[in-house]
């Protein structure tokens, strides 16, 4: 239970208490956290479009994904924008990911992310994508930390450290099954959503020698507004 309470304090704004020290079991609740996060959008959604036209519904659904999470992924795809497409070297980027201050890469990442997911929920006929989209978004992100760290220290050592295969197994396992429960629509998510994830921690290898936290939260977000886009 302390796992889990741990993966919810993490990935959401939910007041929990959870003991230390923290545990890489914590990941394979990952996925059932997104879970909970699409359930709640899911239900936010009808009661929502039952009230309000269907733009101003979408982007109030938009506004409360964002502040479940507290913007934490947001905030690292803007930081992972700056330093992955900045023309320089890969210890810049590093030096890049540090710096608290927002370049023209991270804004215009997250602008763009959040005008595509604002109007691909505006145009969503189901409820599937947006029940499968936070749950993937954070299965990818337990499936990103199987890859080399780019640094020594920092958030994702501290939550990498003990990282097993039956950590990943279980959460993997636990995300195809559920995906599975939908159909074709739900087998083809998963697998736009492990495309996705890889193509980018490819890239962070590439051009940083590793994956940090904020590459974890660009793999995370990214994720979701492609399950979006493809449903």
């Amino acid at each position: 239970m302390n796992d889990f309470l741990t993966a919810l304090a993490l990935l959401t704004i939910i007041p929990v208490r959870y003991r230390e020290p923290i545990s890489a079991r914590a990941y394979a609740y990952f996925p059932l956290v997104g879970l909970l996060i699409g359930a709640l959008l899911v239900a936010a959604q009808f009661l929502l479009r039952a009230i309000f036209p269907p733009l101003v519904a979408a982007a109030l659904l938009l506004a409360l994904w964002v502040v479940l999470s507290g913007a934490l992924h947001l905030d690292g795809l803007a930081d992972a924008c700056d330093a992955l497409f900045a023309a320089t070297t890969g210890e810049r980027r590093l030096e890049i990911l540090r710096d608290v201050h927002l370049g023209t890469f991270g804004a215009v990442g997250v602008m763009l992310l959040l005008i595509v997911k604002f109007a691909a929920l505006a145009s969503a006929t189901s409820f599937v994508p947006i029940l499968l989209a936070p749950l993937l978004g954070r299965w990818a992100m337990v499936f990103a930390a199987t890859f080399p760290l780019a640094r020594t220290s920092g958030m994702a050592v501290m939550f990498r450290a003990g990282l097993t295969r039956r950590i990943v197994f279980v959460a993997t396992i636990f995300t195809a099954l559920t995906c599975a429960c939908f159909g074709a629509n739900g087998v083809f998510a998963f697998i736009g959503a492990f495309l996705v994830a890889l193509v980018f921690a490819r890239l962070a290898l590439n051009r940083l020698g590793g994956l940090t936290g904020d590459i974890y939260g660009m793999i995370g977000e990214s994720v979701e507004v492609v399950v979006l886009v493809l449903a």
